[in-house]
């Protein structure tokens, strides 16, 4: 795939909405923002906020740096925004810390809650660090999790459950991977999303996470240095193959490409 430029990444970004006009609703967005405030754990995505973040106008003020979502708080319903340049920043942040481990040989795990959209993005990444020499990491067999099983499909770990792999915000799979694994097998870098990202930098490991703007933990962890990196996109758009483009400029940014 021919790698785009820096403007034509955005242009693609925008033009399929995995940036720009986005199909989050306003609305959504700010509930989100408001049920983290008040505490629920859900929308925590694995992180310790305890007090910090009660004040729902300063999750939208982090949301709005780091997003790029609208920042007027009277803008209650209709549509939202992600900066795209902030989703290529992320990307070269990324890239950054896929060269270190690129160049350190180190131990990566993949993990996703959206594998209808996001499994490949990990896998082609997880293919190019293991062709420099890393470790990615395989899981324990016979793991459970929120009445369910943590597995591996293409080097990336998900939640099944019923025959199906499910979208899941829940930080318990990571912990599942990461007891098993005990510290002896500790990964150096996490890449994920959701909970699984979340609570892999809360538990001290390198973890770098996309996330879409109705979910403001992560946002909240690169800030306050609990996430390596998090990169703002929709997380599910209409056809996965729309982030193949994105795919590609991190790894030829990180060096991974031939």
């Amino acid at each position: 795939m021919p790698i785009l430029s820096r403007p034509a990444l955005v242009e693609h970004l925008v033009r399929t909405r995995i940036a720009g006009d986005v199909a989050t609703p306003r609305d959504n967005n700010l509930s989100h923002y408001r049920k983290l405030a008040n505490g629920d754990r859900h929308y925590w995505l694995g992180l310790e906020l305890g007090d910090r973040w009660t004040d729902e106008q300063d999750v939208l003020a982090v949301m709005a740096e780091r997003c790029g979502v609208i920042d007027d708080p009277a803008h209650r319903a209709g549509q939202d925004t992600i900066d795209p340049e902030l989703t290529v920043d992320g990307l070269d942040r990324m890239a950054a810390r896929l060269r270190k481990a690129a160049a350190g040989k180190e131990r990566v795990l993949f993990a996703t809650g959206h594998p209808g959209a996001l499994i490949d993005v990990h896998s082609r990444i997880a293919a190019a660090l293991r062709a420099q020499g890393c470790d990615i990491v395989k899981i324990p067999g016979g793991l459970v999790a929120d009445e369910g099983y943590v597995v591996q499909f293409a080097d990336v770990a998900v939640f099944e459950r019923g025959a199906s792999l499910w979208h899941t915000h829940s930080p318990e799979p990571m912990n599942a991977i990461l007891d098993a694994l005990g510290e002896d097998g500790r990964p150096d870098l996490v890449i994920a999303d959701h909970g699984w990202a979340g609570r892999a930098g809360q538990r001290g490991v390198d973890s770098v996470g996309y996330a879409d703007c109705n979910d403001p933990a992560l946002f909240i962890g690169e800030a306050e240095g609990t996430m390596q990196v998090t990169i703002p996109l929709d997380d599910h758009v209409l056809d996965p193959r729309y982030y193949e483009p994105m795919t590609a400029y991190t790894l030829h940014a990180a060096g991974l490409t031939d």
